[in-house]
Protein backbone atom coordinates (compact mmCIF):
# COMPACT_ATOMS: atom_id res chain seq x y z
CA UNK A 1 0.00 0.00 0.00
CA UNK A 2 1.14 3.52 -0.77
CA UNK A 3 2.49 5.12 2.39
CA UNK A 4 0.87 8.38 1.37
CA UNK A 5 -2.59 6.80 1.16
CA UNK A 6 -2.11 5.09 4.54
CA UNK A 7 -1.34 8.41 6.21
CA UNK A 8 -4.57 9.88 4.92
CA UNK A 9 -6.61 7.27 6.88
CA UNK A 10 -5.26 8.45 10.25
CA UNK A 11 -7.83 10.78 11.95
CA UNK A 12 -6.65 14.27 12.67
CA UNK A 13 -7.27 15.51 16.29
CA UNK A 14 -7.36 19.18 17.09
CA UNK A 15 -6.58 20.06 20.73
CA UNK A 16 -7.71 23.48 21.93
CA UNK A 17 -5.99 24.79 25.03
CA UNK A 18 -7.84 27.19 27.31
CA UNK A 19 -5.93 29.79 29.20
CA UNK A 20 -7.15 31.89 32.09
CA UNK A 21 -6.85 32.52 35.80
CA UNK A 22 -8.55 31.26 38.94
CA UNK A 23 -11.99 32.39 40.05
CA UNK A 24 -12.57 35.48 42.09
CA UNK A 25 -13.76 33.45 45.12
CA UNK A 26 -10.61 31.64 46.20
CA UNK A 27 -9.84 30.77 49.83
CA UNK A 28 -6.73 32.87 50.29
CA UNK A 29 -8.61 35.62 52.13
CA UNK A 30 -9.83 33.12 54.70
CA UNK A 31 -6.27 32.23 55.66
CA UNK A 32 -5.37 35.90 56.00
CA UNK A 33 -8.46 36.56 58.10
CA UNK A 34 -7.69 33.59 60.38
CA UNK A 35 -4.15 34.89 60.89
CA UNK A 36 -5.54 38.31 61.77
CA UNK A 37 -8.01 36.91 64.31
CA UNK A 38 -5.30 34.74 65.90
CA UNK A 39 -3.00 37.74 66.20
CA UNK A 40 -5.77 39.80 67.82
CA UNK A 41 -6.52 37.02 70.30
CA UNK A 42 -2.84 36.77 71.21
CA UNK A 43 -2.74 40.54 71.71
CA UNK A 44 -5.75 40.48 74.03
CA UNK A 45 -4.21 37.63 76.06
CA UNK A 46 -0.98 39.59 76.44
CA UNK A 47 -2.89 42.71 77.51
CA UNK A 48 -4.89 40.66 80.03
CA UNK A 49 -1.72 39.11 81.51
CA UNK A 50 -0.03 42.52 81.80
CA UNK A 51 -2.90 43.70 84.00
CA UNK A 52 -2.73 40.73 86.39
CA UNK A 53 -0.86 40.38 89.66
CA UNK A 54 2.67 39.04 89.87
CA UNK A 55 1.48 35.67 91.20
CA UNK A 56 -0.95 35.19 88.31
CA UNK A 57 1.82 36.04 85.83
CA UNK A 58 4.03 33.41 87.46
CA UNK A 59 1.27 30.78 87.16
CA UNK A 60 0.75 31.61 83.47
CA UNK A 61 4.49 31.51 82.80
CA UNK A 62 4.82 28.11 84.49
CA UNK A 63 1.94 26.72 82.47
CA UNK A 64 3.39 27.78 79.11
CA UNK A 65 6.84 26.50 80.04
CA UNK A 66 5.56 23.01 80.82
CA UNK A 67 1.75 22.46 80.90
CA UNK A 68 2.08 18.85 82.08
CA UNK A 69 4.34 19.71 84.98
CA UNK A 70 2.11 22.65 85.91
CA UNK A 71 -0.98 20.44 86.20
CA UNK A 72 0.96 17.83 88.16
CA UNK A 73 2.42 20.38 90.59
CA UNK A 74 -0.91 22.12 91.17
CA UNK A 75 -2.87 19.02 92.15
CA UNK A 76 -4.42 19.28 95.57
CA UNK A 77 -5.27 22.96 95.55
CA UNK A 78 -2.96 24.71 93.14
CA UNK A 79 -5.49 25.08 90.33
CA UNK A 80 -8.11 26.10 92.87
CA UNK A 81 -5.78 28.76 94.24
CA UNK A 82 -5.11 29.96 90.69
CA UNK A 83 -8.87 30.29 90.07
CA UNK A 84 -9.21 32.20 93.34
CA UNK A 85 -6.60 34.67 92.12
CA UNK A 86 -8.59 35.24 88.93
CA UNK A 87 -12.08 35.71 90.36
CA UNK A 88 -11.35 36.56 93.99
CA UNK A 89 -11.38 34.58 97.24
CA UNK A 90 -14.88 35.64 98.28
CA UNK A 91 -16.47 34.69 94.95
CA UNK A 92 -14.85 31.25 94.95
CA UNK A 93 -15.81 30.57 98.57
CA UNK A 94 -19.43 31.58 97.95
CA UNK A 95 -19.57 29.41 94.82
CA UNK A 96 -18.34 26.40 96.81
CA UNK A 97 -20.81 27.08 99.62
CA UNK A 98 -23.64 27.42 97.11
CA UNK A 99 -22.72 24.07 95.53
CA UNK A 100 -22.59 22.31 98.92
CA UNK A 101 -25.84 23.94 100.00
CA UNK A 102 -27.52 22.88 96.76
CA UNK A 103 -26.48 19.25 97.24
CA UNK A 104 -27.70 19.30 100.85
CA UNK A 105 -31.08 20.75 99.88
CA UNK A 106 -31.52 18.23 97.07
CA UNK A 107 -30.82 15.40 99.53
CA UNK A 108 -33.43 16.88 101.88
CA UNK A 109 -35.98 17.01 99.04
CA UNK A 110 -35.39 13.35 98.26
CA UNK A 111 -35.86 12.52 101.93
CA UNK A 112 -39.23 14.31 101.93
CA UNK A 113 -40.37 12.34 98.88
CA UNK A 114 -39.10 9.10 100.42
CA UNK A 115 -40.97 9.76 103.66
CA UNK A 116 -44.15 10.46 101.71
CA UNK A 117 -43.77 7.14 99.92
CA UNK A 118 -43.19 5.28 103.17
CA UNK A 119 -46.18 6.66 105.07
CA UNK A 120 -49.40 4.82 104.54
CA UNK A 121 -52.08 6.97 102.98
CA UNK A 122 -49.67 9.68 101.85
CA UNK A 123 -47.86 7.91 99.01
CA UNK A 124 -50.35 9.22 96.47
CA UNK A 125 -49.48 12.78 97.50
CA UNK A 126 -45.90 12.37 96.29
CA UNK A 127 -47.17 12.87 92.73
CA UNK A 128 -48.46 16.30 93.75
CA UNK A 129 -45.12 17.47 95.13
CA UNK A 130 -42.54 18.92 92.75
CA UNK A 131 -39.04 19.94 93.81
CA UNK A 132 -36.43 21.90 91.88
CA UNK A 133 -33.36 24.02 92.48
CA UNK A 134 -33.92 27.67 91.49
CA UNK A 135 -31.77 30.75 91.88
CA UNK A 136 -33.08 31.45 95.39
CA UNK A 137 -32.75 27.90 96.67
CA UNK A 138 -34.85 24.73 96.74
CA UNK A 139 -38.48 25.20 95.69
CA UNK A 140 -40.97 22.64 97.01
CA UNK A 141 -44.31 22.97 95.22
CA UNK A 142 -47.59 21.48 96.40
CA UNK A 143 -49.88 21.19 93.38
CA UNK A 144 -53.59 20.65 93.16
CA UNK A 145 -54.86 17.98 90.76
CA UNK A 146 -58.30 16.97 89.47
CA UNK A 147 -59.54 16.74 93.05
CA UNK A 148 -58.48 19.55 95.32
CA UNK A 149 -56.34 18.45 98.25
CA UNK A 150 -54.77 21.76 99.24
CA UNK A 151 -57.63 24.07 100.19
CA UNK A 152 -61.36 24.08 100.60
CA UNK A 153 -62.66 25.64 97.38
CA UNK A 154 -62.48 29.43 97.34
CA UNK A 155 -61.00 29.67 100.84
CA UNK A 156 -57.65 29.64 102.63
CA UNK A 157 -58.66 26.65 104.80
CA UNK A 158 -56.22 23.76 104.37
CA UNK A 159 -57.43 20.23 103.67
CA UNK A 160 -56.22 17.42 106.01
CA UNK A 161 -53.92 15.87 103.38
CA UNK A 162 -52.22 19.22 102.81
CA UNK A 163 -51.69 19.64 106.55
CA UNK A 164 -50.15 16.15 106.78
CA UNK A 165 -47.78 16.98 103.93
CA UNK A 166 -46.75 20.32 105.46
CA UNK A 167 -45.96 18.53 108.74
CA UNK A 168 -43.47 16.29 106.92
CA UNK A 169 -41.86 19.31 105.28
CA UNK A 170 -41.67 21.08 108.68
CA UNK A 171 -39.83 18.11 110.19
CA UNK A 172 -37.16 18.35 107.48
CA UNK A 173 -36.66 22.12 107.35
CA UNK A 174 -37.01 22.95 111.07
CA UNK A 175 -33.46 21.80 111.78
CA UNK A 176 -31.90 23.80 108.95
CA UNK A 177 -30.49 27.32 109.30
CA UNK A 178 -31.88 28.28 105.88
CA UNK A 179 -34.57 30.95 105.68
CA UNK A 180 -37.89 30.35 103.94
CA UNK A 181 -40.22 32.05 101.47
CA UNK A 182 -43.85 30.94 101.12
CA UNK A 183 -45.63 31.65 97.83
CA UNK A 184 -49.34 31.32 97.09
CA UNK A 185 -50.72 30.89 93.54
CA UNK A 186 -54.23 30.65 92.10
CA UNK A 187 -55.67 29.81 88.71
CA UNK A 188 -57.34 32.49 86.58
CA UNK A 189 -60.89 31.92 87.75
CA UNK A 190 -62.28 35.34 88.72
CA UNK A 191 -62.51 35.88 92.46
CA UNK A 192 -63.71 39.15 93.83
CA UNK A 193 -66.02 40.29 96.61
CA UNK A 194 -67.77 43.55 97.39
CA UNK A 195 -64.97 44.54 99.78
CA UNK A 196 -62.31 44.17 97.05
CA UNK A 197 -60.98 40.76 98.13
CA UNK A 198 -59.34 39.20 95.02
CA UNK A 199 -57.10 36.33 94.01
CA UNK A 200 -54.13 38.33 95.29
CA UNK A 201 -55.50 38.37 98.82
CA UNK A 202 -56.59 34.74 98.51
CA UNK A 203 -53.15 33.56 97.36
CA UNK A 204 -51.43 35.51 100.16
CA UNK A 205 -53.83 34.12 102.75
CA UNK A 206 -53.21 30.59 101.53
CA UNK A 207 -49.46 31.11 101.81
CA UNK A 208 -49.98 32.33 105.37
CA UNK A 209 -52.10 29.27 106.17
CA UNK A 210 -49.18 27.07 105.10
CA UNK A 211 -46.77 29.18 107.18
CA UNK A 212 -48.89 28.73 110.31
CA UNK A 213 -48.82 24.93 109.92
CA UNK A 214 -45.03 25.00 109.56
CA UNK A 215 -44.72 27.17 112.68
CA UNK A 216 -46.97 24.85 114.70
CA UNK A 217 -44.68 22.00 113.72
CA UNK A 218 -41.37 23.46 114.81
CA UNK A 219 -40.25 26.03 112.23
CA UNK A 220 -39.32 29.28 114.08
CA UNK A 221 -41.08 32.52 113.13
CA UNK A 222 -37.74 34.21 112.46
CA UNK A 223 -36.95 31.78 109.66
CA UNK A 224 -39.59 33.24 107.32
CA UNK A 225 -38.30 36.02 105.09
CA UNK A 226 -41.33 36.64 102.87
CA UNK A 227 -44.94 35.68 102.27
CA UNK A 228 -45.87 36.20 98.62
CA UNK A 229 -49.29 36.22 97.00
CA UNK A 230 -48.96 35.97 93.22
CA UNK A 231 -52.63 35.27 92.31
CA UNK A 232 -52.54 34.04 88.67
CA UNK A 233 -49.53 36.10 87.55
CA UNK A 234 -47.15 33.10 87.52
CA UNK A 235 -49.15 30.23 86.09
CA UNK A 236 -47.73 26.73 86.24
CA UNK A 237 -49.56 25.93 83.00
CA UNK A 238 -49.82 29.16 80.97
CA UNK A 239 -51.44 27.27 78.09
CA UNK A 240 -54.47 26.60 80.30
CA UNK A 241 -55.00 29.38 82.88
CA UNK A 242 -57.89 27.43 84.41
CA UNK A 243 -55.83 24.27 84.95
CA UNK A 244 -56.00 23.15 88.58
CA UNK A 245 -52.21 22.71 88.73
CA UNK A 246 -51.98 26.50 88.68
CA UNK A 247 -53.43 26.38 92.21
CA UNK A 248 -50.40 25.68 94.36
CA UNK A 249 -48.23 26.58 97.34
CA UNK A 250 -44.47 26.98 96.93
CA UNK A 251 -42.01 26.73 99.82
CA UNK A 252 -38.60 28.10 98.89
CA UNK A 253 -35.74 27.00 101.16
CA UNK A 254 -33.21 29.74 100.49
CA UNK A 255 -29.52 29.22 99.91
CA UNK A 256 -27.40 30.22 102.89
CA UNK A 257 -25.28 32.38 100.59
CA UNK A 258 -28.28 34.40 99.39
CA UNK A 259 -29.45 34.87 95.80
CA UNK A 260 -32.45 36.19 93.95
CA UNK A 261 -34.67 35.70 90.95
Amino acid sequence: MDPFEQSQDVPIRIVKKKSGHGGHHGGAWKVAYADFVTAMMALFIVLWIVGQSKQVKEYVAQYFKDPGAFMENTKGGGVFEFNKLLVGDRVMEEALKRQQDSLHLQAMAQEILKELGDKQGLAKLAEQVKVEIVREGLRIELLDQSESFLFVGGTAALEPDAIALLKIIAEEVSGLPNHLIIEGHTDSRPYSTADGYTNFELSADRANSARRVLVRNGVPHARFDEIRGYADTRLKNPADPMDVTNRRISIVVKFLTGGGE
